[in-house]
């Protein structure tokens, strides 16, 4: 059963996510699946459980499914038809509410396989593909790259960062530093360090480009 529930979430969110070009499309959740599967083998988290979670951890995303996010309604009905036992859907939905990054009021998770989705999610917002993920969410939101007049607001909480609406370059300041920090597992903190450091090289050069300092 595990087998065949995992293949059917993941053509689920293959269909779902199709024509997703913001940045989270169906290779976003691909990478997650495979980045979380590595971390919870590795952190002796239960696999299954954190393979599901991963799958679904967007199909109620505030971003992309509005109507859907408050109550999960697009995780809980995938599980329940499949006939996944109520305990566990409410776990793997909790394991959804504690993903995402909200300014200073993100959460840790509360529960191992928690935190293996949320560093796995992480993960795949830094580095090289990080890099291309933020100008591509950007520009299918009509943001600047950037403004030097535009400062980036640090510490938000919860309700400022989902209002702002700043440049891609200040996001970099707002949330893509931060995550290496924000790692829970070992794990994931040994993969991030090399992705924060390409990512830091990268705005610097960006900045350095923009001023015509090389």
């Amino acid at each position: 059963m595990n087998k065949e529930i995992i293949a059917r979430a993941t053509a689920y969110v293959k269909e779902k996510f199709e024509n997703e070009y913001s940045g989270h499309d169906w290779f976003h959740t691909l990478r997650v699946f495979r980045t979380a599967t590595r971390i919870a083998e590795a952190e002796g988290a239960d696999v299954v459980t954190v393979q599901l979670a991963a799958l679904l951890h967007d199909v109620d995303d505030r971003k992309l499914s509005p109507e859907t996010y408050a109550e999960q309604k697009n995780a809980r009905s995938f599980l329940a038809e499949n006939g996944v036992e109520e305990s566990v859907i409410c776990e793997i939905c909790r394991i959804i509410s504690e993903v995402s990054f909200v300014g200073s009021d993100s959460v840790v998770p509360s529960t191992l396989e928690g935190k293996c989705v949320q560093d796995a999610d992480r993960l795949d917002a830094i580095g090289a593909i990080g890099i291309a993920r933020a100008f591509a969410y950007g520009g299918n939101h009509n943001r600047l790259m950037y403004h030097p007049d535009i400062a980036p607001k640090l510490n938000m909480s919860r309700e400022e960062y989902i209002k702002s609406n700043s440049t891609t370059v200040n996001h970099f300041y707002e949330k893509l530093f931060k995550l290496t920090d924000m790692m829970n597992t070992d794990t994931a903190k040994q993969i991030a360090k090399e992705r924060d450091a390409y990512m830091k090289d990268f705005i610097a050069e960006f900045l350095n480009e923009w001023e015509g300092r090389k």
